[in-house]
């Protein structure tokens, strides 16, 4: 059964768009500490050797600039892959319920809001147009 509403929004998350609200989500300081634990806790993400083909081009074009993501989400992101491989191989005979499977491992992933490709944490250069 569907849940109403749209699903909370990961701590790091928050804290790359700037939605991070003191009063709804707690202390700043205390969210970057918890993402960091996270992040040293589950470690990078790394990308399997065994990704060939179209599942390789997906992980490179969507997967590796997602700097938000850690090892947590391993299993989401190759799963993502793989569906991207299987539609790129069959377009007309990939089913909807397979395309509903493909939005939501974006979703979760963070890939489908575009205020997650705002500026890098690691001092990355901004865009000299579009960003403020």
């Amino acid at each position: 059964m569907a849940a109403r509403g749209a699903k909370p929004k990961a701590a790091h998350l928050r804290l790359i768009d700037g939605t991070h609200r003191k009063t709804r989500h707690g202390d700043d300081a205390v969210a970057r500490q918890s993402v960091k634990k996270a992040v040293d806790t589950f470690g990078k993400l790394v990308r399997p050797k065994d990704l060939r083909g179209e599942a390789l081009k997906a992980w490179k074009r969507y997967i590796e600039p997602a700097y938000w993501l850690d090892g947590s989400r391993e299993a989401a992101a190759i799963a993502f892959c793989e569906l991207w491989s299987e539609f790129r191989f069959n377009t007309t005979g990939f089913p909807a319920s397979k395309h509903g499977q493909m939005r939501a491992y974006m979703s979760e992933l963070g890939l489908t809001d575009e205020r997650n490709r705002s500026e890098r944490e690691d001092g990355e250069n901004r865009d000299e147009f579009f960003d403020d």
